[in-house]
């Protein structure tokens, strides 16, 4: 079975790796690899390679990288080399391009009977139909979930709307972060995919049921915190937004950054309270919310380097009454 990959963060990266490493004694071949093109690094502009490219090329892998599979040069031409590698399946875990219906159609197919045929397979980090769509990881968490999972599904040509081959249940404990709950899932969903490749012929497809929630993609500006909400809801955001945007809010006029905090009690607070600072010390910083408390222990000034409250108070006055708020609220005071 000749089999393409399609994939770019380290989520995908783990399948690659572990659709390589049972390969050989499954009779499979990988003659290509797709992923996004490289990317200016964090800091400076000196470009650097996907996850998925780097683990390809360590595994002497082909790679492209088309900007689009879609329309353009670039599309045709990554069209043309996908076609002639003819692959029998495709698998496509958190690529970030959308595959058109003439790329799907493009892969020959594992499985004789099968209508529409059985060639493209995606590994998705949730339990379909709940949260369909780009960050299903970090708005499970948001929401406040009890579990989420990988679901392989059949790819078609709606958004994660295809028929379920195989799906995994995994808990959301209340201290993942989306960091951590991407690392867990990711190896469930490199299990889960060579599963399902070895047994192929004893697949059944399931129609997703009805009750679809769509996980949009996160913004920057997502970031800023709202104090009027609960401590729980803040909790978890700050949770499902580590590692990206990075839940923050402003103090003493400088950005902060929260990496961890924990929600304590529910009582709802007065106006005048929200955002204001409780308690400063080793323990952490204990905020007023609109209903409860938020614990920060982990945090960042802008500039600064991610320190835990302890570091964070020796280098950085904060005083009881001193008030977090977000930008908006500084703009219409």
């Amino acid at each position: 079975m000749k089999i393409v990959f399609a994939g770019t963060p380290d989520f995908a990266a783990a399948a690659l790796d572990a659709i390589v490493s049972a390969a050989p004694s499954a009779g499979w071949s990988v003659p290509l690899v797709l992923t996004q093109p490289d990317r200016p690094a964090k800091r400076g502009v000196k470009l650097q390679a996907s996850p998925v490219k780097q683990r390809a090329l360590a595994h002497g892998l082909e790679v492209d990288t088309p900007s689009s599979l879609r329309k353009g040069d670039a599309a045709r031409m990554a069209q043309a080399r996908l076609e002639s590698v003819a692959p029998d399946v495709l698998v496509v875990a958190a690529y970030g391009l959308i595959l058109p219906p003439e790329v799907l159609a493009i892969p020959r197919g594992v499985r004789a009977g099968w209508l529409p045929k059985l060639s493209a397979l995606n590994i998705h980090a949730s339990l379909l139909p709940r949260w369909r769509g780009a960050a299903p990881i970090a708005r499970a968490i948001e929401a406040g979930d009890a579990e989420t999972g990988i679901t392989i599904m059949q790819m078609d040509a709606g958004l994660d709307t295809g028929p379920m081959l195989a799906a995994e249940k995994v808990a959301i404990t209340s201290d993942d972060t989306a960091d951590a709950l991407t690392s867990k899932l990711a190896q469930i969903g490199a299990r889960l995919i060579v599963e399902a490749l070895f047994n192929i012929d004893r697949l059944a497809a399931t129609p997703q049921p009805e009750g679809a929630t769509y996980a949009t993609k996160l913004n920057k500006s997502e970031a800023w915190l709202d104090w009027s909400s609960s401590a729980a809801q803040l909790a978890r955001k700050v949770r499902a937004f580590n590692p990206f945007p990075i839940a923050s809010s402003l103090l003493n006029g400088t950005t902060v950054r929260l990496w961890r905090a924990l929600a304590s009690g529910d009582r709802v607070a007065d106006e005048a309270e929200i955002g204001v600072v409780k308690s400063a010390d080793a323990s952490g910083l204990r905020v007023a919310c609109g209903a409860g408390e938020l614990l920060i222990t982990e945090l960042q000034r802008a500039g600064g380097k991610r320190v835990t409250t302890r570091d964070f108070l020796s280098g950085f006055a904060v005083q009881v009454g001193d008030r977090f708020v977000s930008p908006h609220a500084v703009a219409t005071e």
